[in-house]
C-alpha cells in the first residue's frame, strides 16, 4: 500500500532534523571547549565549509537560514543554539568557520553581525580568504574525470562555492559542467558533453558518498550552466532517503 504523501513528507522532515541534530551536537562541543585566544576571529580568517543535510533536496542555491535547534549537553542540560548554518542546494548546507591550527571554530550570526557581513557577503569573503590561504583551485585528471583541490583536503569541497572558478571553466565548456562533491576531500567534474565521464559520475557518486562516512558531503550531482547551479537529474533521489 502506498503511503499518504503527507506522511512521507513528515518522515522526510524528521530524517532531515535527525540528520542535522547529531552534527549540530558535535559542532557545539569543540566551540565550547576552545578558548577565544586559540582562534583568529577576524574577517581575514573567515572560511566556509560544505556539509551534508541528509534527506534534503533543495532545488535552488539561495542561502536559507536553518535557524535554531535544541541540543542536549552531556550534563543533561538542554540549550537552544543558532549555529548560523544555511541551507544551500541539493542535500548540502554551508557553515562559516574560523580556521585554526587545531581545527575550526564555528562562526555564528553574532560573528557575522560583529564583522558587519550579510550571509552573502560573508560567503564571498570566505571564498576569497580560502583562495588566499590555501591557493587557487587546481585541476588534475582522475580516471575519466577531473578532480579539483587546493592545499588542504579539509577545504577541497569548498571550491564548489568558488563561482569565479566555474565561470572560467564554463567559457571552455559553455554547454555546462556536471559536478560531484561526495566528500570533503573530493570535488569532481566533467563537461556535460563528455557522455562517458558524466556516466562515470552518475555511476560512482553514490559509492563515493556513502563510503566516506563522516567525511561525506553530497550524494547528488550538480549542473553549472548559465551562471547558476541546479541539481542534475540522474543521481539517486535525495528526498527519498
Amino acid at each position: 500500500m502506498r503511503s499518504h504523501p503527507h506522511v512521507n513528507s513528515k518522515r522526510r522532515r524528521v530524517r532531515l532534523f535527525l540528520g542535522l541534530l547529531v552534527p549540530l551536537f558535535l559542532w557545539v562541543q569543540p566551540v565550547r571547549a576552545q578558548t577565544a585566544p586559540a582562534f583568529d576571529t577576524s574577517a581575514t580568517n573567515l572560511m566556509v565549509v560544505l556539509r551534508e543535510s541528509a534527506g534534503a533536496n533543495k532545488q535552488d542555491e539561495q542561502l536559507q537560514p536553518l535557524g535554531k535547534s535544541k541540543v542536549k549537553l552531556p550534563d543533561g542540560k538542554e540549550v537552544e543554539v543558532d549555529p548560523g548554518w544555511y541551507s544551500y542546494i541539493g542535500d548540502m548546507h554551508i557553515r562559516f568557520v574560523f580556521d585554526g591550527a587545531q581545527g575550526m571554530l564555528g562562526a555564528g550570526p553574532k560573528d557575522l553581525e560583529r564583522l558587519k557581513l550579510t550571509p552573502e557577503a560573508a560567503l564571498d569573503l570566505a571564498v576569497a580568504n580560502l583562495k588566499r590561504i590555501y591557493g587557487e583551485p587546481k585541476a588534475a585528471p582522475w580516471n575519466d574525470l577531473t578532480q579539483v583541490s587546493g592545499k588542504s583536503p579539509d577545504f577541497d569541497s569548498s571550491y564548489f562555492l568558488d563561482r569565479e572558478y566555474w565561470r572560467g571553466l564554463l567559457k571552455q565548456h559553455p554547454q555546462g559542467l556536471v559536478v560531484a562533491v561526495p566528500k570533503r576531500g573530493g570535488l569532481l567534474y566533467a563537461p556535460l558533453t563528455d557522455t562517458k565521464a558524466v556516466a562515470a559520475l552518475r555511476k560512482g557518486v553514490g559509492y563515493l558518498h556513502s563510503s566516506s562516512e563522516r567525511m561525506r558531503v553530497s550524494g547528488a550531482l550538480y549542473l553549472f550552466k548559465e551562471d547558476h547551479w541546479t541539481v542534475f537529474p540522474g543521481a539517486r533521489s535525495l528526498g527519498a532517503r
